[in-house]
């Protein structure tokens, strides 16, 4: 007989919404989920932040146009309250926005600006084991002159909230190389239940934002906090560096573009495509239009020019090489 297939796993997508560039990237994701994952049978989420004293202008998506297009893609809209950062420091929402979800169920977190790009559904997520992206540069911390090395830095934060140090290293990598400690970009993350995760992560983010350790007295926390306080939280819930085979996300299933001109710039071809493909039915051109990035990028051409600028198969090595080349042609747009 031949073996039973097996049921799709079931899960929530959480991404954030709010009024300005977010709300059109949350129109390019649910408008990918849906062409490349039907199968996909979860509830996507899109987190709107309230209004409130932490918001100094209304972050909600006023357009309703918007609303309408995200509610026909598939997205509910989900209010969740800004009690610990708001406008201050907005990459705190992916952490608040997690006590907004149903409790005790699976989830995956992605930033807005992910485009999907494969089947969801192929990704053998283990919940009890989460992790993050691992498409990260040596970002943080950002060593000085006779101070606290990468060891002490990360050692510190270990014991502040007394996790095995030892144990989360990556012995191939050498000693004082940042690749050797736990870092994520933290543009997508999961886990079996979001509060139990958002708790932990609220806690450790409160903790290093209020009372750092000494050893991180020169280092900057904005906006590297949610990427700092990370590791922690998945290290101190069983999870790691390889819970996910390689390749599917931030591969062949998904892509953290991080803006329109980047994503010309330096993505596969067939995230290009599918960015083509997504955005060319009437009803989501009429929105996208408005957001100028998109109406330029996009429907204009301009992408294709930017993408013309560079080699994909020898890109630059670092991104911010790839921003100033951008910049000097004049496209630079966000």
């Amino acid at each position: 007989m031949a073996p039973k297939a097996q049921a799709p796993q079931t899960y929530n997508i959480l991404i954030v919404g709010q009024s300005g560039r977010l709300q059109y990237e949350a129109i390019l994701f649910a408008a990918s989920l849906r062409a490349t994952s039907p199968g996909f049978a979860g509830r996507l989420f899109v987190a709107e932040p309230q209004p409130g004293p932490l918001w100094p202008d209304d972050p909600r998506i006023k357009d309703e146009d918007t609303r309408a297009l995200l509610s026909e893609l598939g997205a509910e809209i989900l209010p969740f309250e800004s009690r610990h950062f708001g406008a201050a420091y907005p990459y705190g929402n992916k952490i608040e926005a997690l006590f907004a979800l149903p409790k005790g169920e699976a989830f995956v977190f992605f930033d807005t600006d992910t485009l999907i790009c494969g089947d969801l559904t192929s990704v053998p997520f283990d919940f009890a084991r989460p992790t993050a992206s691992l498409r990260r540069e040596g970002t943080w911390p950002q060593l000085e002159l006779y101070g606290p090395t990468y060891t002490q830095i990360w050692a510190s934060l270990y014991d502040r909230f007394g996790l095995d140090f030892e144990s989360s290293l990556d012995r191939t990598q050498p000693d004082e190389y940042w690749q050797r400690y736990l870092y994520f970009n933290a543009g997508f993350f999961f886990y079996e239940c979001p509060h139990v995760f958002g708790q932990r992560f609220l806690d450790y983010a409160l903790s290093i934002r209020d009372d750092a350790p000494r050893e991180l007295i020169c280092q900057s926390l904005d906006p590297w906090l949610d990427q700092v306080a990370l590791p922690l939280v998945i290290h101190s819930l069983g999870g790691g560096r390889d819970t996910l085979p390689p390749g599917l996300l931030d591969g062949a299933v998904s892509c953290h573009y991080r803006l329109l001109p980047l994503l010309y710039a330096r993505e596969a071809d067939h995230v290009v495509a599918v960015l083509q493909e997504v955005t060319a039915p009437n009803k989501i051109k009429r929105v996208l239009k408005t957001y100028d990035p998109a109406k330029r990028m996009i429907y204009q051409g301009r992408g294709l020019k930017v993408r013309a600028l560079f080699d994909q198969n020898d890109l630059p090595r670092r991104e911010q090489m790839i921003r100033n080349t951008i910049k000097r042609n004049g496209f630079w747009m966000r």
